[in-house]
């Protein structure tokens, strides 16, 4: 499925090569849609990305999709610089905790404690999230995804507003391979900051916040290949790849919560 929704963003990408227009051609659009779903409206077109979003039905949020390009760092620090919690710690100035609750040896899975700065006068916001990350050789991609969790060790802590509901995928592609610089990624992201701003404020606070992350994740990439930084290399460490046979449940540890609740499915 990752395979398919990258192609299906190069190819919208493509059609809006050369063009000023904000939406694609109705028919054109379509065509490049599941059957019911949503299209995408292009609010953010920069050198390096696009920035997509669509309405979620029965909410007043959005749904957001960036497509982008990078040439000067390799797909594998790239995608080890977003996975290094301690490194993270020192590139992204709003992280405030950011803790490795549980880990699965077995499938790689972690259980992630994330306390953020948000806009003043906004309380900060906290996370528990489970996130697995796979390698698809025989499709050449890496993909991560994430989603928001319960977990007995973190209860709720009256000091930040918990955010319970929130999904993201990021999906690379090598130009090449993974150890030569170039490569394009697909982020899907979504998630209810519980906040008493209307729509349009919250989607002006992604639109400006993303770039901003994306480009500090970028300069975080470079910085490691350049000053050669110990960052851990998740490609290596994973004992499992992605065979085609689905995704396993998080293995929960004695105490924790059952893989009912932590599976990601």
């Amino acid at each position: 499925r990752s395979a398919q929704e990258m192609k299906h963003m190069e190819n919208i990408s493509s059609l809006l090569q050369g063009s000023e227009c904000q939406h694609l051609d109705p028919r054109a659009e379509q065509e490049l849609l599941a059957p019911g779903e949503q299209p995408w409206e292009l609010i953010m077109d920069k050198k390096h990305f696009r920035l997509w979003r669509r309405p979620i039905q029965g909410t007043h949020l959005y749904q957001y999709r960036v497509f982008g390009s990078y040439t000067d760092v390799t797909p594998r620090q790239f995608f080890n610089v977003q996975l290094d919690t301690e490194y993270r710690k020192k590139w992204d100035s709003l992280v405030i905790k950011l803790d490795v609750i549980e880990r699965d040896l077995a499938t790689g899975s972690e259980v992630i404690h994330w306390v953020t700065h948000f806009p003043y006068p906004m309380y900060s916001r906290d996370y528990v999230y489970v996130r697995r990350y796979s390698v698809d050789k025989e499709n050449n991609l890496m993909v991560l995804v994430s989603r928001a969790v319960e977990h007995p060790s973190v209860p709720e802590d009256p000091e930040y507003v918990r955010v319970r509901t929130y999904e993201s995928q990021m999906v690379i592609r090598p130009h090449k391979t993974f150890d030569e610089n170039g490569f394009d990624y697909l982020l899907t992201y979504s998630d209810n900051p519980q906040t008493v701003f209307p729509r349009y404020c919250l989607s002006w606070m992604v639109s400006s916040g993303m770039p901003d992350f994306l480009e500090k994740l970028h300069t975080a990439a470079l910085k490691a290949k350049k000053m050669e930084l110990e960052v851990r290399d998740y490609l290596a460490a994973k004992p499992l790849e992605s065979s085609g046979e689905g995704k396993a449940p998080l293995a929960a540890a004695e105490g924790s919560c059952s893989p009912a609740q932590l599976d990601y499915a």
